[in-house]
């Protein structure tokens, strides 16, 4: 049984694991070089970020932006791509979403609003994208290399606009002016008040949404078989009668579309406002989720949940355990990504032979 042989919930499940496991003794060690018990650390963690209900609310809030970044890369994993943009494409989407509001926040309702300012987001993401996929597709640049150099590009052209177009007059803090309440995101504490005063809001329920369609889409649709067959083997599905071109086009845009819904939970749930480097990695995140969670619908939701638990419990942890910095959280999702990404098959040879011998 070679590695291409393990079942699938080996690899869904087993392998998955085993590699958090993995990145999670090395973090242990970390943690007990730095002076703290591995054991009663991750006791605080986890009480922070998923026992007490104010802090599981934090990191339902993390997940929400994660989840679609982590949908962003899926998507375009499934058809061969690997997009490395979904931070410049949440940024700008960012800027999309920025601009509907403060042309319309001041005459329309939340119930047109909102809906408006979601679809810019996401046209503006899809955008941005648009270019990369295009040029994979019709020039055989490659997608790596363009969705890095188009990070760049969207951040000094954020920075442009921002400064010099955006901030209100007398003021210093390059961000945009506060948008009207109208478009403020319903918060779920008004229906779980034992969520206490969290930003979670009503994209954590458009990020389960886009969890469901994207599993139909991907699984349950011709489109999603066509995708599919592209990212497996482009010379076969090119002779099946699909169109490489258009299959890579229409993935890239629908990629940058989710890491651009990824900017509305925090702009339009939380700061209310637009400002300077607000992605704040989430689009890089979104990588380590595609990876871990394998794709899956429910993988990246879970996924999406530890990296959320990471950050939310890692400040209450950082707080008590001052030997424990906050960039210890950045290197154990580093550890993430590289088990769970460069080395995704390093216990793949031993659970094979386990199993054949079984």
């Amino acid at each position: 049984m070679n590695n291409n042989e393990l079942p699938r919930w080996a690899t869904a499940i087993a392998l998955p694991l085993l590699n958090l496991l993995s990145a999670l003794l090395v973090a242990a060690l970390v943690i007990y070089l730095l002076g703290e018990s591995p054991v009663e650390s991750l006791g605080i963690l986890l009480n922070a970020a998923v026992l007490n209900p104010e802090g599981l609310g934090y990191t339902l809030f993390y997940a929400s932006t994660f989840i679609f970044t982590g949908l962003s890369v899926s998507i375009a994993m499934q058809a061969g791509l690997f997009n490395i943009g979904s931070e410049g494409q949440m940024y700008v989407g960012g800027l999309g979403l920025t601009l509907v509001l403060l042309a319309l926040d001041a005459s329309l309702p939340g119930w047109l609003l909102i809906p408006l300012a979601i679809i810019g987001s996401a046209v503006f993401g899809a955008t941005w994208a648009y270019l990369p996929g295009y040029l994979q597709a019709r020039r055989g640049s490659h997608i790596v290399v363009t969705t890095i150099m188009f990070n760049f590009i969207a951040a000094s052209l954020m920075n442009f606009v921002i400064v010099t177009y955006l901030i209100p007059t007398g003021q210093q803090n390059p961000a945009s002016r506060v948008f009207a309440e109208a478009a403020w995101l319903p918060k779920l504490n008004a229906i779980l008040p034992v969520l206490g005063e969290t930003p979670l809001n009503i994209s954590f329920v458009l990020a389960l949404v886009a969890l469901v369609i994207y599993g139909i889409a991907v699984w349950r649709s011709a489109w999603g078989y066509q995708l599919r067959a592209t990212g497996l083997n482009q010379h076969a599905a090119h002779y099946a009668g699909i169109s490489i071109t258009k299959t890579i086009v229409i993935a890239m845009l629908i990629s940058g579309a989710l890491a651009g819904l990824a900017s509305v939970n925090s702009l339009m749930g939380s700061t209310h406002y637009l400002n300077l480097n607000f992605p704040a990695g989430a689009g890089f995140i979104g990588i380590a989720i595609a990876l871990m969670g394998r794709q899956h619908p429910l993988g990246i939701l879970l996924s999406s949940i530890l990296f959320g638990a990471l950050i939310q419990g890692g400040f209450d942890l950082s707080l008590e355990k001052p030997n424990i910095p906050t960039e210890t959280f950045i290197f154990i999702q580093g550890l993430i990504i590289l088990f769970c990404g460069a080395m995704e098959n390093l216990y793949a040879p031993v659970l094979a032979r386990l199993l054949k011998r079984n």
